[in-house]
């Protein structure tokens, strides 16, 4: 056989194969294909500086990406075992495959022996369509190519059926409309609260004051939102207290929901990036649950789990002294979107969301920070991870051409549970100007700015720089996001005609 149709063999055979394991994932109605597991468990294995450069180049196709690596790398060694096909170390890399996708779904919180046997059969699609088109008949060379193709093309239509039964059928498809189902019909306190008036500069090209539910920025571990039904969910909440609790979803909502508006940011977020979104979230504040359980003397961290195995580490000081940090169950004045972390999530305004702000939380126990490491600080970012205090240029945009005269200067700024005190303005590195501010209800929300500039012909460059209420300015020193977030000022280069 050719070098080209041992590859071509390989390839059709590892295309079976994923074919083949997504659609007994779907029959055995599997939390999670081989795949995703596989997926999942080079996420968790990714040093922390390649996750964060990735993030940094990808942003929101992160996931896609991952998942489409993890696919790419099997056809490739599928190319690779169809080369060496039928020496024994193409069985190795099959075998090797095999086990390495059985330890990774085993690995996850909800794998299972459905996993593994979709792993193990995967393997046997590779060796069987190997075997059969290398077993096919030799007679003259065109013969035989027509008899290759012929088969290869059965092959493929049938991996395109089995692949799209798999997604017709898929369990983990219909559990997904089910429980959209339940979270459409769920009646929880919707309360809208309305911005405070002055709070949106209406500045043409700017985002609003509220970030809607689509466009807010989502950054996790998971490959697929969990599905948890919020009939079944529970928050066991132990270690260093008084008394265990356990509450239910309508435990919380019986206790009743409080509202506010929040802003929260990904410490992923670079200078000026849009890893950050305000809107008002519903939910019951986390102080009147700890002091219910009662905290022991020498606890300082929570450790928070996600339904997924994901972990958290907050300081127990920014959940106890009287800020608004929520289990959270509204987002916007409707039930917490899937992947936003529905039936239930933390947000805690003033820390960045690696510390702070685990999406379908299962667990919590009160601890110490000396007697664990949470997903993210075991790859190198800070232990407690305090916002900074930053600014963004919206308008006008980086590299936009703009016709001279006057012309608005617009973003935002923010420095949770501190507040804004006042924005700055220069251009091409003069005298620092006050931006006007927006209103804001609280500490724990953005604040637009907005500035009036005589902008002149030529090229240009735009600064801003933010001051909490502290007095404490927004640093110009440059820093990379690793450890604890990025720091300098954000800029921008137009050109006026």
């Amino acid at each position: 056989m050719t070098t080209r149709r041992s590859i071509l063999s390989g390839l059709l055979a590892a295309t079976a194969a994923i074919a083949a394991s997504e659609g007994l994932a779907a029959l055995f109605n599997l939390r999670e294909s081989p795949v995703l597991a596989v997926g999942q468990s080079v996420i968790k294995l990714t040093p922390g500086p390649i996750a964060e450069r990735i993030i940094s180049v990808v942003g929101h196709a992160d996931k896609p990406l991952a998942v489409s690596s993890v696919v790419v790398a099997i056809l490739l060694l599928g190319a690779l075992v169809g080369l060496w096909w039928p020496r024994p170390r193409a069985y190795a890399v099959v075998g090797a495959l095999v086990v390495l996708a059985s330890a990774a779904v085993l690995a996850r919180p909800h794998g299972d022996s459905g996993g593994v046997l979709a792993s193990v059969a995967a393997g046997a699609v590779v060796i069987g369509v190997l075997h059969l088109l290398r077993q096919q008949p030799q007679h003259t060379v065109d013969e035989s190519r027509r008899t290759f193709l012929r088969t290869s093309a059965v092959i493929a239509v049938a991996a395109i059926i089995v692949g799209s039964a798999g997604e017709v059928l898929a369990s983990r498809h219909r559990r997904r409309q089910a429980l959209e189902r339940i979270r459409a019909a769920l009646k929880v306190p919707a309360s809208r609260v309305p911005a405070p008036e002055g709070a949106d500069l209406a500045v043409e090209g700017q985002g609003g004051w509220l970030t809607s539910n689509r466009d807010f920025y989502r950054i996790d571990t998971a490959l697929s939102p969990p599905l948890v039904n919020p009939e079944g969910w529970t928050l066991r909440i132990h270690g260093m207290v008084d008394k265990e609790l356990t509450l239910t979803y309508q435990d919380l909502l019986d206790r009743g929901l409080e509202h506010e508006w929040i802003t929260i940011c990904c410490v992923s977020n670079p200078v000026g990036g849009d890893l950050i979104g305000n809107t008002v979230w519903g939910g019951v504040p986390i102080k009147g649950i700890l002091d219910e359980v009662g905290i022991q003397a020498g606890a300082d961290a929570l450790l928070s789990t996600s339904d997924d195995g994901w972990t958290c580490g907050t300081p127990l000081e920014a959940l106890t002294d009287g800020r608004n940090a929520l289990l959270a169950l509204t987002m916007n004045g409707e039930p917490l979107p899937i992947p936003h972390g529905f039936p239930v999530r933390q947000v805690v305004p003033g820390l960045y969301g690696y510390v702070s702000a685990t999406k379908w939380v299962v667990d919590w126990e009160v601890t110490r920070f000396a007697d664990f490491k949470a997903y993210w600080t075991q790859r190198g970012w800070g232990e407690r991870g305090p916002v900074k205090t930053e600014s963004r240029i919206d308008v006008p945009k980086g590299g936009e051409s703009l016709d001279a005269g006057r012309t608005t200067i617009a973003g935002v700024a923010w420095a949770q549970h501190v507040g804004i005190d006042g924005v700055e303005v220069r251009v091409d590195g003069g005298e620092w100007q006050k931006a006007t501010l927006g209103t804001v209800p609280n500490v724990d929300t953005w604040v637009q700015w907005r500035l009036e500039w005589s902008a002149e012909s030529g090229d240009h460059t735009i600064e801003a720089r933010a001051t909490n209420v502290k007095g404490e300015p927004q640093t110009d020193e440059k820093a990379d996001v690793l450890p604890d977030g990025a720091t300098g000022y954000p800029k921008i280069s137009v050109k006026v005609k």
